[in-house]
């Protein structure tokens, strides 16, 4: 090992500053520990930061809080004079209650709550390379412009989303579905000073096909947006867009990703100005917060001591070691453009089901854990559980999981996951251990 590399030791590593990564911290430091978050890019948020206004669906299955980090978040915003966010119904069929906030203040609240609990945020440096040892991390080398620096912790959690840091120390993934397609990627964006009254006045068709329609056929917008998906932002006057999506990319390859994302951003602009030429109330309209790329959905499922699948989420079962609540439908978007759209309810009507924390856990490296979209589960039962709230609190039992694997020295397989149900319950969190939402 080069000896000018700087040595950081510290007792939990969490990798990927979004939703998840950023509750899994936040969550170890609360039970004690120090905590080094990692981020690849200059700003935390994950997809909050990648699709900026991104709506916080699923927090509410069955119109009742999930509880735990998430319901700390949105209350911030809630309680803020003036208020920074919204409780709304989706515009669309089947999924429920979402929250629609500032983004600019969201993330700065998100900033706050990491400073409180004493996390130290590492932004801009990337895993280079893991030191695996029989089955244990002993080390991450992280790189930035500046400095090579070698990270050791009693425990990591990989928080990624594409499972950087468990793919290189050897866990096995699937990519996609099982030919392989993965979701496709949007690209976000508003439009400011629209009249709301007149967009919105027909609230029959939510995704203003008729719009699409007119657009495809006159030859102004692309014909992969046959469905145009848009909403009231939280702000007077602002409509936040998740229309242009870019089908058959590969989101673990940058070339890919940035040629989607060009491709993408074309199709934004001719969106926004058929929709100034051509739709009441968007006559002095502006686009606005594009997003840098197109916001990654689906890239490895890494395996876990369980697999969720399709079969268990469909019986709104409730596991054990569930650690969250879901009745998110499945959204599965773009795996391909012959069949962009596959949305319906998951759980039955009424019903809601639980991830559980074993899918949350490798089945060998023995101070890993992993939470968020590289979650152990088949690709129908995914397009389900990606939610970001239900991505929140995730993240929040591996970080009381980890805390309990350091405190009580043992594998992250040995932990016991009754104490991560029992502290999660005393945190807030509902619809686990028994007791319904």
């Amino acid at each position: 090992m080069n000896e000018n590399i700087k040595i950081y030791d510290t007792d939990l590593l969490v990798f990927g500053a979004g939703p998840s990564g950023i509750a899994a911290a936040i969550a170890a430091a609360k039970e004690g520990q120090e905590t080094y978050l990692i981020e690849i890019n200059n700003k935390i948020g994950g997809v909050m930061a990648s699709s900026p206004g991104m709506m916080l669906g699923a927090g509410y299955p069955m119109k009742k809080s999930i509880g735990g980090f998430f319901e700390d978040f949105v209350q911030r915003m809630y309680n803020h004079r003036p208020p920074l966010a919204q409780r709304r119904l989706c515009s669309l069929e089947n999924f429920g209650e979402e929250v629609v906030y500032d983004p600019d203040y969201a993330t700065t609240i998100l900033y706050e709550m990491l400073e409180e609990a004493g996390v130290k945020l590492l932004l801009n440096h990337i895993a280079s390379k893991v030191l695996l040892e029989n089955h244990i991390i002993k080390g991450v080398e992280v790189v930035n412009s500046q400095r090579t620096i070698l990270l050791r912790a009693k425990t990591y959690i990989d928080c990624t989303g594409d499972g950087d840091i468990a793919n290189m120390a050897g866990v096995p993934s699937q990519l996609g579905d099982e030919k392989g397609r993965m979701m496709g990627a949007s690209l976000t964006f508003f439009m400011e000073k629209v009249d709301w009254q007149n967009a919105f006045k027909d609230s029959s068709d939510p995704y203003f096909t008729s719009y699409a329609k007119e657009g495809i056929r006159e030859g102004k917008i692309h014909k992969s947006l046959a469905q145009i998906y848009m909403v009231k932002g939280f702000r007077e006057g602002s409509v936040y867009f998740n229309t242009v999506t870019v089908a058959d990319l590969d989101g673990l390859e940058i070339d890919s990703i940035v040629e989607a994302s060009n491709i993408a951003r074309k199709r934004v602009y001719e969106l926004g100005e058929f929709f100034q030429s051509k739709v009441a109330g968007f006559e002095k309209s502006y686009i606005s917060n594009i997003g840098p790329l197109v916001g990654i959905r689906e890239t490895r499922k890494l395996e876990g001591m369980h697999t969720l699948t399709y079969q268990e989420i469909s019986q709104g079962k409730k596991f054990k070691d569930g650690i969250v609540a879901c009745d998110n439908p499945l959204d599965e978007v773009f795996r391909h453009e012959k069949n962009p759209f596959n949305s319906h309810l998951a759980a039955l009507e009424g019903d809601y089901y639980t991830i559980p924390f074993r899918s949350l856990i490798p089945k060998e490296v023995k101070n890993l854990l992993f939470a968020g979209r590289n979650i152990s589960a088949d690709a129908k039962a995914f397009s389900s559980v990606r939610g970001m709230p239900q991505c929140m609190i995730m993240g929040q039992s591996v970080g009381i999981g980890a805390s309990i694997a350091n405190q009580e020295e043992i594998p992250v397989q040995k932990i016991d996951s009754k104490k991560v149900v029992k502290r999660l319950v005393e945190l807030g969190v509902r619809g686990i251990g028994g007791e319904k939402l």
